[in-house]
């Protein structure tokens, strides 16, 4: 197959390597009910500000926030033009839950995503991450944590396999010729959903513009035997070009058969962050981090894993005469 990741100009250095944060800690209604999306500007100039206070420089456009591929020019301008003034750059957008297989608004979600691609050019930023997850179901919305009940499944047929390939291969298309990557987010039940499915799905889409978003966070916290999380990141790591980046405390009871997971700092879960970051740098990855967490202080818990990454990045790019982990 051809290359998967497109590589920048130099190396990257710890000190300024892209850890965007994610905007899942802020809400996508003000406090009287208007979207986000509808919301006047200063409030997402208040937003952008803390971002910075909490020391980022990279943001990550969630579109649970605002949907940029929706906002009119005028509105696109305006959010560039903010974030640039609070010391931002917008490295990435996220369009998650907008599956393009998705057997209801598959159609809507493709032109969707094309006009995310769009924004995301025009803000300058360097990739856009899909999924091919779909909107969480109502038993999902009514559980404490929603990974802990059944979301919508991907059907394993191959009609469904090469429609997946031909529209997430159009998009990588598009990305390519407006300078962007196009990274497909992992998740449970999609095709996206196991590091083998993965790394099949990127390497029959065939682009150089299309890697994967290995952010198995959104498997390996799931209540069900999963695959380890080293050994599903050895797969993946040749392809990534972006990387949600989460952590969990999992307990498995095999007595009982007991899975029981909740979220945790990088640095306290029971991911191996440490190693896997070092896999990937070895692999050549040199995209974007995102940092992501929920529950609690996620903005708080975001920094500090931005921290973490930076001393592990510190450390492995320091001790390689190649630039690369040891």
């Amino acid at each position: 197959m051809t290359e998967t990741r497109l590589s920048v100009t130099a190396p990257r250095t710890a000190d300024a390597w892209p850890i965007a944060a994610a905007m899942l800690p802020f809400p996508g209604l003000t406090g009287d009910g208007t979207t986000m999306q509808d919301a006047d500007a200063s409030t997402w100039q208040v937003a952008f500000e803390e971002l910075v206070h909490e020391g980022f420089s990279e943001v990550d456009l969630t579109d649970s926030w605002v949907r940029a591929g929706d906002l009119g020019a005028e509105r696109r301008t305006t959010l560039l033009e903010l974030a640039g003034a609070a010391g931002l750059r917008i490295e990435a957008i996220s369009a998650i839950r907008r599956s393009v297989i998705d057997p209801v608004t598959g159609d809507e979600n493709l032109a969707y995503s094309h006009r995310t691609i769009d924004a995301a050019a025009e803000f300058g930023c360097s990739v856009v991450s899909v999924g091919l997850h779909r909107p969480l179901g109502p038993d999902q919305v009514r559980a404490e944590w929603f990974w802990t009940a059944q979301g919508p499944r991907d059907p394993d047929d191959r009609e469904t396999w090469e429609l997946a390939v031909a529209r997430l291969r159009e998009l990588g298309d598009h990305a390519a010729s407006v300078g962007v990557q196009l990274s497909l987010e992992m998740y449970e039940d999609t095709l996206l959903g196991s590091a083998d499915s993965a790394v099949r799905l990127v390497t029959d889409i065939n682009s150089a513009a299309v890697g994967l978003n290995p952010d198995l966070g959104n498997l390996y916290r799931l209540h069900r035997p999963v695959e380890p999380f080293l050994a599903a990141m050895d797969k993946c790591a040749p392809f990534i070009n972006y990387w949600h980046v989460k952590s969990y405390l999992r307990m498995e009871d095999a007595a009982t058969g007991t899975i029981m997971s909740v979220p945790s700092p990088m640095d306290s879960g029971t991911m191996n962050y440490r190693r896997a970051i070092r896999v990937a740098l070895n692999a050549g990855f040199d995209g974007p981090f995102c940092v992501e967490h929920y529950g609690g202080d996620g903005l708080a818990i975001m920094a500090r894993n931005r921290e973490y990454i930076r001393g592990l990045l510190t450390f492995d790019l320091g001790h390689s005469p190649s630039g690369k982990a040891r």
